[in-house]
């Protein structure tokens, strides 16, 4: 059964809050130039908690994020419930922004990953009345490029823990990858075709990198494998090169990607990758940290218990919880189930989401007194 599910009000349960959010246009304008931002959907999302009695901070100019605060009455200890509000882009979706259910999901961008469990958390974050503690939700903008949401909502708030709400399909995990994006240039002499005695191929320079660069994704993905994030791995991503047809190249450009697990250092694979690149000029030119949570902390312990949870679990991802974590702060990661983050056909279960709300709404219960 499909239906339509309104999304412009100030809806109060889970699945309409979420429907209205995938109807807001928020595609991160760092990854699609012209995207829409988060500004329409971090003043909706401000708007709503408002209306529900939470205390509201938008942070962040012309990328904003929310800060929301069910404050508590004093003497408990405080919870972060942080999601991110932008999207990757619609290229070959079929009407992304309007939000339908059919057999129990919802489908539309953002559905999954993760405008459902940001209104899972918002209206968790209402409902959290009575208790000692504060109750933070962190609605941030830019998590799918740079993060600079949650770098910026760190500079104004902190907790005692947090919950990051990336789709886990209902299970607690505690670890996953970081990552190394690199550039590696190669540089030959620009002539003419027919002169192979003046020019230098900077194209064919840059195939034993190629070469060495797949045996060390071979190396690693057969190597150590952390037990909850699984084995490293390396990927390049994009590679251009040359002028015309009838010239030697004179530069080629190799863009890549070293995906980390826990225990591997940037500076690591930075000299990794040099012993590889010879010749070849080597740019690092984004890394975040992998992250990984003490199984055996109180707050992983409660999540855990409150999820009904059996054991723990890695997601190969980065999120912002390494973030959170890297402040100094107690983080898991708990979230709904779902398909297709990134892809052309996304939905989230709804059933996951109120799952994820009840379960939010318990350890903020035991955890804030």
């Amino acid at each position: 059964m499909v239906h339509a599910v309104r999304s412009r009000d100030r809806p109060n349960d889970v699945a309409e809050l979420a429907a209205a959010l995938v109807a807001i246009d928020s595609v991160n304008p760092a990854l699609v130039p012209g995207g829409a931002g988060e500004e329409e959907i971090a003043f909706f999302v401000a708007d709503w908690c408002t209306a529900h009695g939470l205390e509201v901070e938008v942070v962040g100019g012309d990328r904003p994020s929310v800060i929301a605060t069910r404050r508590g009455s004093g003497g408990g200890r405080s919870l972060m419930l942080n999601g991110h509000l932008d999207t990757v882009g619609v290229a070959g979706m079929d009407a992304p922004l309007e939000p339908r259910v059919e057999d129990g999901r919802l489908h539309g961008r953002g559905s999954y990953d993760m405008k459902g469990a940001v209104a899972a958390i918002l209206v968790a974050a209402a409902e959290a009345t009575g208790l000692r503690g504060d109750v933070i939700v962190t609605a941030v903008s830019d998590e799918e490029l740079a993060s600079v949401g949650t770098e910026t909502v760190l500079a104004h708030v902190h907790a005692d823990a947090a919950i990051v709400v990336e789709p886990t399909d209902l299970r607690v995990a505690v670890a996953h990858r970081g990552f190394v994006g690199f550039e590696l240039e190669t540089t030959g002499v620009a002539a003419h075709g027919s002169r192979p005695d003046l020019g230098v191929d900077a194209i064919a320079k840059m195939g034993p990198v190629l070469t060495a660069l797949a045996e060390l994704d071979a190396a690693l993905q057969s190597g150590p494998r952390h037990p909850l994030a699984g084995p490293a791995s390396l990927h390049t991503s994009l590679i251009e090169g040359g002028q015309e047809l009838s010239s030697f190249p004179a530069r080629c450009l190799l863009t890549g990607e070293r995906r980390t697990i826990p225990g591997e250092t940037v500076e690591q694979v930075e000299r990794e990758l040099r012993r590889i690149a010879g010749d070849a000029g080597l740019r690092i030119i984004a890394a975040r940290e992998p992250y990984e949570a003490p199984a055996d902390h109180p707050f992983v312990e409660l999540v855990v218990r409150a999820a009904g949870a059996d054991g723990h679990a890695g997601a190969p991802f980065w999120t912002d919880a390494a973030l959170i974590a890297a402040a100094g702060i107690p983080t898991v990661l708990y979230g709904p189930a779902g398909e297709g983050a990134h892809a052309a056909v996304e939905w989230v279960d709804l059933a996951s989401l109120e799952r994820l709300r009840e379960v939010v709404l318990g350890v903020a219960a035991a955890w804030c007194g």
